[in-house]
């Protein structure tokens, strides 16, 4: 890797090919062409409270770390809105039925694994899914209104508008990335682990489209 190249273009490019499987995997094809019940969304908002448990569980015990903790943006957090959407799309019992995939266990799993052994790894899990969700992840919230009707609770996930206008919040994110004083052999496995958290996700994914009806997949 150059030195002169900002290392947040480099992680970009690096997970690219990663990140175009996933936003084209069989349950998000389904989901985004509208093919799913509204309780199939439901069932990876389940998923999603067990990843981003994870992921703010790190940003707590990671936030003062001088190299990493920069990222750690209170504004980001899910997991309230999480619970705001489970509570209206499942009830007011759906604290009763929160088991894990077994993949999106081993993706949880491994977040935790970064945030005890390895804080810049953590740090590549947090990109994949935070900037995924302010930019691809706002076409599920239009989805969610046109062909649900879902505003508000069911679709808080999505609301972001506690950080402000998103483009500037995403340059100085990136900053941060290119700022940090990793060498080029840290950037390099934590390109690699960004590239694993997206394979994490694709099988978290698979695994989704395993508990749909095969019909409302195909296209």
């Amino acid at each position: 890797m150059s030195e002169h190249q900002p290392f947040s273009q480099v992680l970009r490019r690096a997970a690219a090919a990663a990140h175009e499987r996933a936003h084209h995997s069989s349950y998000m094809d389904a989901l985004l062409g509208g093919r799913l019940a509204l309780d199939d969304y439901a069932t990876l908002v389940v998923q999603y409270w067990h990843v981003y448990g994870a992921l703010e569980d790190g940003a707590d015990r990671l936030g003062t770390d001088p190299v990493v903790g920069g990222v750690a943006v209170d504004a980001l957090r899910r997991r309230d809105a999480i619970a705001a959407d489970l509570a209206f799309l499942r009830g007011a019992d759906w604290v009763d039925d929160l088991a894990p995939l077994p993949a999106t266990a081993a993706y949880v799993g491994r977040i935790r694994e970064t945030v005890e052994q390895w804080p810049a790894g953590w740090v590549a899990h947090h990109y994949t899914r935070y900037l995924g969700d302010l930019a691809g992840g706002q076409a599920v919230r239009g989805l969610l209104r046109r062909t649900y009707g879902v505003t508000g609770d069911g679709s808080r996930f999505y609301d972001f508008s506690g950080l402000g206008p998103v483009p500037p919040f995403r340059t100085r994110y990136r900053a941060l990335l290119d700022a940090a004083a990793w060498d080029d052999v840290e950037r390099a496995r934590i390109a690699d682990e960004a590239c694993r958290a997206f394979e994490l996700n694709i099988a978290m994914l698979a695994e989704l489209a395993g508990t749909v009806p095969p019909e409302h997949l195909a296209a």
